[in-house]
């Protein structure tokens, strides 16, 4: 346990920080799966649309360092290589 004042702060804010970014990180997850979803279901138009969306929430994790930057980019490459494939 925090023996400090300043340690006591510390482990409250770490707590509010890890649920905002375990929010941020579910929200992203939830639009790959869209993404993925449209991709499976075949419709490429759909799944285009859900690209978009899913790249700027992916890159706004990213620049808040919540996820890797090359992780970010490994996910939109895969999204936009399965959304190509798409005959």
């Amino acid at each position: 346990m925090a023996n400090t004042a300043q340690a006591r702060k510390r482990a409250r804010q770490s707590v509010a920080r890890n649920k905002h970014n375990a929010s941020m990180r579910s929200m992203m997850r939830t639009y790959i799966k869209r993404v993925r979803q449209a991709i499976d279901a075949g419709d490429k138009e759909t799944a285009q649309t859900a690209y978009r969306k899913a790249t700027s929430v992916i890159d706004r994790v990213a620049d808040k360092n919540i996820i890797h930057k090359n992780k970010a980019a490994r996910h939109k490459s895969r999204l936009a290589a399965a959304i190509k494939a798409i005959a």
